[in-house]
């Protein structure tokens, strides 16, 4: 089952849930399934797979070895490093794409070996397949300081297309897999319908490299952009969706790079084209844009166009669209490609992530006692008071049963300061005091976290069947999740 798809969930999912582990077969499976794929028309891309049969070989090497469970993500990485690096010949951008997306750790004693993997396969590469570039690339530059403005539009339109891209694949998994059929004629009807797809618009079949070339040359006129981009969205969606094997990745830079072309020859209309870079720069920014706005990963799609490029003077409208795209695209949907479709079997990637090591960790661990209490008819000078004493972050409002009516802290207490002589006997505690959500007893350290995240105050209350008993505050929290992440990779170390 791991050969279908684009790959690259399975990796995520495996090093985050399963300490790295990939069954070895995956690497003759996924090879044999994404050849037949992509050779027979299947508009998917070989980037993907290539990841994911690195990173199971990586696997398998570790695994083999012994190695512990740290050691064996970290193996995961380099292999999926090495893929990237290979394919683009862009050694620099393979590891940013392997700590980034894939591992989602930066340091240094994960990023090192990354570091000397994906160097290692590039010069292997450029060795049998010479130090050539994937794309034949003109020379681009940013001609006029105002095209930043059209290149922030680029950014908004790729964030708008990597959207609609997750959600016609997903919409078409969704509608083959209510298609009561067998796989095999599943897969047949979906090469049927890219094949029809493709009577019409050809450049759909396969990677698209060649249509990817000619958008970057700036040769499609902009009628044919446009069925470029909506023949490719649907014969990948079918592709995938009726069980074929290929990458995403490719796909996207295709998108990209059709969407940039289509973007800059309507500002070149407009505008005229004297005072703007050819549409190839906007196709070429456009690749990154997309790619940067479907993986959440702009840092990897800007190195990656930057090392095809060899060229720094497109950084900066690069980056502008990257950046916005990537913005626009986690603000409407907070998963990327790949987690998303983790998400829809149910699997959830953060509970593998290190904060869930405090889902094991009850409130009681972390307790505080030391409470400041008052009663809701205390005055606002002895409340005051109160508050001028010790660190404490807030006075808690409570009953005679030591139920909690609300919390009291310098924020509340601020406006009444200036005229604090004449309203101290006036006001009382419940008229001051706020809300608090609080947090039970029994709770785990994890629901602190998130309640904390939520905007709440540094410091929350702990109840016991609905009265105080205790606070629990940020950094008690941060401290024993150091000492849980501590001993997590001591007992990895043991094994």
């Amino acid at each position: 089952p791991e050969a279908k798809g684009h790959g690259v969930p399975e990796v995520i999912e495996a090093v985050a849930l399963h300490n790295g582990r990939i069954r070895p077969r995956v690497v003759v499976a996924k090879a044999l399934a994404s050849s037949v794929c992509i050779a027979s028309g299947g508009s998917v891309g070989r980037e993907g797979p290539i990841v994911q049969i690195g990173s199971a070989i990586g696997s398998s090497v570790g695994q083999v070895l012994g190695m512990s469970a740290r050691r064996l993500r970290t193996m995961v990485g380099c292999g999926a490093a090495a893929g990237i690096a290979a394919t683009f010949n862009a050694p620099v951008a393979g590891a940013l794409f392997a700590v980034e997306v894939v591992l989602g750790d930066f340091g240094v004693p994960q990023f090192s070996p990354i570091v000397i993997s994906s160097v290692m396969a590039t010069v292997i590469s450029r060795h049998y397949l010479g130090d050539l570039p994937a794309f034949d690339i003109p020379k681009h530059a940013l001609e006029n300081p105002s095209e930043l403005v059209v290149y922030a539009i680029l950014g908004v339109a790729a964030g708008l297309m990597a959207l609609l891209f997750m959600r016609t694949l997903y919409f078409a998994e969704d509608r083959a897999d209510a298609i009561k059929l067998p796989t095999p004629i599943k897969a047949c009807l979906g090469g049927a319908i890219v094949g029809a797809i493709a009577l019409v618009v050809p450049g759909v079949l396969g990677v698209g490299y060649e249509s990817m070339n000619a958008a970057l040359d700036g040769s499609p006129a902009l009628w044919a952009l446009v069925g470029l981009l909506a023949a490719k969205l649907v014969a990948v969606s079918v592709t995938i969706a009726s069980g074929g094997s290929g990458g995403i990745f490719a796909p996207s830079l295709f998108l990209g790079a059709s969407l940039g072309a289509l973007v800059g020859g309507i500002a070149q209309a407009i505008l005229g084209p004297e005072s703007m870079a050819a549409t190839g720069a906007y196709a070429l920014v456009g690749m990154g844009a997309v790619v940067g706005a479907t993986t959440h990963a702009p840092i990897s799609a800007i190195l990656i166009l930057f090392e095809l490029t060899n060229d720094y003077r497109i950084i900066l409208p690069l980056m502008v669209s990257c950046i916005l795209a990537t913005l626009l695209a986690t603000r409407l949907q907070t998963a990327s490609i790949y987690t998303l479709k983790l998400l829809r079997r149910g699997v959830d990637i953060r509970a593998g992530q290190d904060v869930n090591l405090l889902r094991g960790v009850a409130v009681s661990e972390v307790l505080r006692h030391d409470l400041r209490c008052v009663a809701p008819d205390t005055r606002l000078g002895a409340v005051v008071s109160e508050l001028s004493q010790g660190e404490d972050h807030c006075v808690y409002v409570v009953d005679d049963e030591r139920r909690l009516c609300g919390v009291i802290s310098m924020g509340e207490i601020q406006p009444y300061l200036p005229d604090v002589d004449v309203l101290r006997y006036l006001v009382v505690a419940s008229e001051i005091s706020t809300n608090s959500p609080g947090v039970e007893l029994s709770d785990s350290l994890d629901t602190v976290l998130t309640r904390l995240d939520l905007g709440y105050r540094d410091e929350l209350p702990v109840l016991d069947d609905g009265k105080l008993v205790g606070s629990v505050r940020i950094e008690d929290v941060i401290g024993r999740y150091k000492q849980e992440l501590i001993r997590r990779e001591m007992d990895e170390d043991a094994e």
